[in-house]
């Protein structure tokens, strides 16, 4: 009950903190994603090394039911993006410029959440959308007029004057200090790219599977179009979330070890002080394996009981903080908040999560089992009995 017992706890912390490790990241990679990659994207083939406005394609009713028909694709979300010069009165500073399907674009960034002064453009607006770091930067404040300059389709000539809807506070200080947002229509005119997209954001069910779902989806369209998932997006994002599953990996082989050593000197226990027990089964004619089998069925069942009972204590814990996740308060909710992030610990429950640890237990049983069979097998039964 001891050693159960033991198991029971470790077993317990081990789900607890997988999971909340994996919710976190998880989240992050969620928001991240949404925030303004979207889980994949198609370009014109080349457009992600160079990025520039003359590498668009054409949109087009084919291409985005191409998409649309893969069962893992939820929405595609067209875009035309460019850098230009934006500019007040006194001041000016190179930006992103976005063009993009209003309503479609709150499926994936939820863009109309973030702003903090003024209202969200609509698809006929002549009018822009401007982060909090650029207005204090360019001193503009909504209604006021922002140009914007720059270099068009195949070298025409980009100028345009826009007032300003709306404001919007990303968190971020890099995306913050230098993003506009148009509607798709204006962009286009404004770049000289009627009817061109820089790129088609899809929107998945299932972030997990997006890089399958990448490869499958390249596979129904040309070679003049590249299709590429989040983790060739945003390279820096995947490093990160290995780098974080890797270390929680170190945490549990710890952990394990830690398991392992408690299991170890119970079945060291058990088998030492039942050394008279086992000679005299021996030498009334037990055969040495059946002896050996008994005693590891034993040390299974004595782990396996401790794993089951603290996979199935940490099943409803796990399911209360899924639905109310803990919430950060203070110095470290604000540098969460600043880097874009929720002040928000999550809890995954993916299945692998809970059932991972029972088999994780069970090996370590099954090794650890080798011990008393290999006492067993060397057993003289008149010496043990005399000991």
């Amino acid at each position: 009950m001891i050693t159960s017992a033991s198991v029971v706890f470790a077993v317990l912390l081990a789900i607890f903190l997988n999971s909340l490790k994996e919710g976190i990241l998880i989240k992050m990679q969620e928001n991240v994603v949404s925030f303004y990659s979207g889980a994949i994207q198609l370009h014109q083939n080349g457009h992600w090394d160079d990025q520039s406005i003359n590498n668009t394609f054409e949109a087009s009713e084919e291409l985005s039911s191409a998409m649309m028909s893969h069962q893992n694709v939820e929405s595609v979300i067209p875009r035309l993006e460019s850098f230009a010069l934006t500019a007040s009165k006194d001041n000016s500073r190179g930006s992103l410029i976005i063009s993009i399907d209003p309503e479609k674009e709150r499926l994936i960034t939820k863009i109309d959440q973030k702003i903090v002064e003024g209202e969200f453009i609509n698809a006929e607006d002549q009018a822009a959308l401007i982060t909090l770091g650029l207005a204090n930067y360019l001193e503009l404040s909504v209604g006021d007029t922002l140009v914007i300059i720059g270099q068009g389709y195949h070298g025409v000539s980009a100028a345009g004057k826009y007032p300003i809807k709306g404001i919007i506070d990303f968190s971020s200080p890099q995306l913050n200090k230098s993003m506009v947002y148009l509607p798709l229509k204006e962009g286009q005119w404004l770049f000289g790219a009627d009817n061109r997209l820089s790129a088609l954001v899809l929107q998945v069910n299932n972030i997990n599977v997006s890089e399958d779902t990448a490869m499958e989806l390249g596979m129904l369209v040309s070679s003049e179009y590249e299709v590429m998932d989040w983790s060739i997006l945003l390279p820096e994002l995947d490093q990160v979330i290995e780098g974080e599953r890797a270390e929680n990996v170190i945490f549990l082989f710890v952990l394990y070890l830690l398991i392992s050593f408690g299991i170890f000197g119970t079945i060291l226990m058990m088998t030492m002080e039942r050394k008279f027990e086992f000679g005299v089964l021996v030498a009334i004619g037990m055969k040495k394996f059946k002896l050996s089998s008994v005693v590891v069925l034993e040390n299974i069942f004595v782990s396996m009981l401790g794993a089951l009972v603290g996979t199935l204590i940490s099943i409803p814990l796990i399911a209360y903080f899924n639905a109310y996740p803990i919430k950060i308060t203070g110095e470290l909710k604000e540098a969460y908040e600043r880097y874009g992030f929720d002040p928000v610990f999550y809890f995954s429950i993916e299945p692998k999560i809970f059932y991972s640890q029972t088999i994780v237990v069970l090996i370590i049983a099954l090794v650890l089992s080798v011990y008393p069979m290999f006492k067993i097998g060397r057993l003289d039964a008149v010496e043990a009995m005399r000991d």
